[in-house]
């Protein structure tokens, strides 16, 4: 008997029984399908996951200001000393391997032109900020040292505002008005995207951080060096670990007649908490990983009992054709081959169901569809894997059995 003679009487063995067929499948469906998702939301998780670390910046720390206690109570990130210019140049100048460093002081505040108005968040930064953020212009120019050091009225805005305030014309050169003071629009900043918290990047002002403190801010005398945080770029052959601690022992020194030995600033790394967010999904893919292993496994078992039974009732077609010369290993590949259909049959629809879930998460989740067809290639192997281990058995039970006895089954 062929090979092709072994396909066509699986075939219609499994038509014959097709209800039960598919019944006997749904572990390795179950399997499959899980295969299918761990690698779809695995991979589109970590790319979703390098995105924002691109977005963050890269090799960039940035210092928060400390939480007040009262009552043992935290009082919210900023309320205790806060951070100062003072604090920009002394890491600018002292820490080795800092190429750049902006504060950021961020205010929610009206952006009004003609009738046409839009309320975002107006950060003031010095002149490092974009460098140290890596993030590019889409035209128009960078806020410069002497628009800093001047209190210049000049802004740079994000896609978000540029697409609300000027929807239909160039806003370079343009005037806004933001909390009724005049600003000219310099530069429009190339898109950026979700923060890793959800929040708009792109819905941004960027002016001087002088001009923030003196104009929209109205900072008092005895808060007109404030920085709200600090963004810290690090040479690129530096050690970023070592540069924490370089930073922190800076501010430690420089707050050595505040409160003890509590720190009133935090210093993080935010590419390490994105990491730390991949190692979770790591540990998630195992998971699945597992459940994807043991489904195929309780697939299998499956496979092999239905096997098992179709050869106790097919004992005497079997016995029938030992007697009309049918050799042991055409009985074996018969068995065999019906066993990897079956499982076959459950990878393709496991594989239907498997891309169809990935689109709906990675559609909830906002995260791109990384399924390659060797994934999908992966998967039938790894059924077809499974009918051969498991159906090994029935299949050498059936060829292995006396013909004598076969014939003389009921």
């Amino acid at each position: 008997m062929s090979f092709l003679d072994s396909i066509l009487i699986a075939i219609n063995a499994l038509r014959v029984n097709l209800l039960r067929s598919v019944l006997t499948t749904l572990g390795i469906v179950i399997g499959v399908a899980s295969v299918i998702i761990l690698v779809a939301v695995g991979t589109g998780a970590s790319s979703e996951v390098d995105r924002q670390i691109k977005a963050l910046g890269t090799n960039m720390l940035v210092v928060f200001p400390g939480s007040m206690r009262s009552m043992g109570r935290a009082q919210g990130a900023g309320t205790d000393l806060p951070l100062s210019e003072v604090d920009v140049v002394a890491i600018r100048d002292k820490i080795q391997g800092v190429v750049g460093v902006s504060g950021q002081l961020n205010e929610t505040a009206p952006m009004v032109r003609g009738n046409t108005n839009w309320s975002t968040t107006v950060s003031g930064i010095h002149a490092d900020y974009l460098f140290v953020r890596d993030w590019p212009l889409e035209s128009g120019r960078d806020l410069t040292v002497g628009d800093v050091r001047s209190g210049a009225r000049v802004a740079v805005i994000g896609k978000t505002v540029a697409k609300e305030i000027f929807p239909d014309e160039d806003p370079i050169g343009a005037t806004v008005r933001i909390t009724n003071v005049p600003f000219e629009i310099v530069g429009v900043l190339a898109s950026k995207g979700q923060s890793a918290m959800g929040r708009d990047q792109d819905d941004v002002v960027l002016v001087p951080i002088t001009t923030a403190r003196a104009r929209i801010s109205g900072r008092t005398q005895v808060q007109n060096d404030r920085v709200g945080i600090l963004h810290v770029k690090i040479d690129a052959g530096a050690d970023m670990a070592e540069a924490q601690e370089e930073i922190e022992s800076l501010l430690r020194q420089r707050r050595a007649n505040t409160r003890g030995n509590q720190d009133t600033f935090s210093v993080r790394n935010l590419a390490e908490t994105m990491k730390a967010r991949t190692e979770v999904l790591t540990t998630m893919s195992y998971l699945l990983a597992a459940t994807s292993v043991i489904s195929l496994i309780v697939g299998g078992i499956g496979i092999m009992n239905i096997m098992l039974v179709s050869v106790t009732e097919r004992t005497r077609e079997i016995g029938l054709r030992m007697a009309v010369g049918g050799r042991r290993r055409d009985i074996l590949q018969q068995f065999l081959v019906e066993a990897v259909s079956l499982c076959l049959l459950g990878g393709l629809i496991g594989i239907i169901i498997g891309v169809l879930a990935s689109a709906a998460i990675a559609f909830v989740a906002d995260w791109p569809i990384l399924v390659s067809p060797s994934v999908l290639a992966g998967a039938l192997a790894a059924a077809a894997a499974t009918g051969i281990c498991f159906g090994l058995f029935p299949a050498r039970r059936a060829a292995y059995l006396n013909p004598i006895d076969a014939l003389r089954s009921e």
